[in-house]
């Protein structure tokens, strides 16, 4: 099983703990190494974001527990960057700012027809997910999805980043209500989206958190998706998306169990400021 989980969150974004927990944490576990990648600032105010204020803060926390933990685990500094179409800065800004090792790009916030008005595709509360496809996009449910694939494409075509965040995560409150994964217009969106992710040589994350907080019986990506990863030998990560200390290496088994089914048979891995692969078990 992986022995590092570069995804997680801290009390910076919408962790649960302070950085150091997580340490703790991963150290108890006999981990390698962790990634914090609290969520980026955004011109707006957001429950989620890393604050413009808080920046030089994270900055030093991290790296005051690089130093204190040296000996024990490699600790890095990343960011998952929200983007979003004219309203986020590009990605180069806030990696300079941060100074990050990695970065990961996901689409959270998803643009409408109203400049003013975003759809929240992600949290717990599934009525944001179906008022956003009923208010937001008329009840046209392959408009609202058309909108986020295309916001992820635009995002991998025009930004600088490493991973793609659970790039099909907008299935996880459909839960087969509004449209199947098995529909032809759903996966021509996937393909064309996973097409990119190969030409720009990004690595796919493999997500276990809809699992394991219950909102989803399937990884980020899974089924076809991830049959599609393999088959276009996309590199992957396996990560938790942590929000507490104790969910840093959850469902890892699980998720190494069904990639070693479907074939796969290495995973990347990040150290001295470089990716390579190493063997999946």
């Amino acid at each position: 099983m992986p022995d590092y989980n570069l995804h997680q969150h801290s009390l910076f974004s919408d962790g649960a703990e302070v950085p150091e927990e997580y340490v703790k944490k991963a150290i108890e576990l006999g981990f390698t190494s962790i990634g914090f990648t609290e969520h980026s600032p955004l011109p707006f105010d957001t429950p989620f974001s890393l604050k413009k204020e808080k920046v030089q803060e994270y900055i030093t926390v991290i790296e005051f527990l690089k130093e204190k933990y040296n000996s024990k685990l490699n600790i890095y500094r990343a960011l998952e960057m929200d983007f979003i179409n004219d309203k986020s800065d590009d990605f180069d800004f806030w990696a300079k700012q941060c100074k990050t090792d990695y970065l990961i790009g996901s689409i959270h916030l998803v643009s409408t027809d109203d400049p003013d008005t975003l759809w929240f595709t992600d949290g717990p509360d599934i009525e944001i997910y179906d008022n956003g496809i009923k208010n937001l996009f008329g009840g046209d449910v392959k408009k609202a999805i058309k909108s986020f694939f295309h916001q992820s494409n635009q995002m991998i075509e025009t930004q600088q980043f490493d991973i793609i965040g659970h790039f099909d995560k907008i299935k996880m409150h459909n839960t087969d209500r509004f449209f199947s994964d098995k529909d032809k217009w759903y996966r021509n969106l996937l393909d064309e989206t996973l097409e990119l992710i190969k030409e720009k040589d990004l690595i796919v994350e493999i997500n276990t958190r809809g699992i394991y907080k219950k909102r989803s019986k399937y990884l980020f990506p899974d089924t076809y998706a991830l049959q599609r990863v393999k088959d276009l030998q996309l590199p992957i990560i396996i990560s938790s998306d942590a929000h507490k200390p104790e969910e840093i290496n959850a469902l890892f088994k699980t998720a190494v169990d069904q990639l070693l089914e479907i074939g796969f048979t290495e995973m990347m891995s990040f150290s001295n400021s470089h990716w390579h692969t190493i063997e999946l078990s």
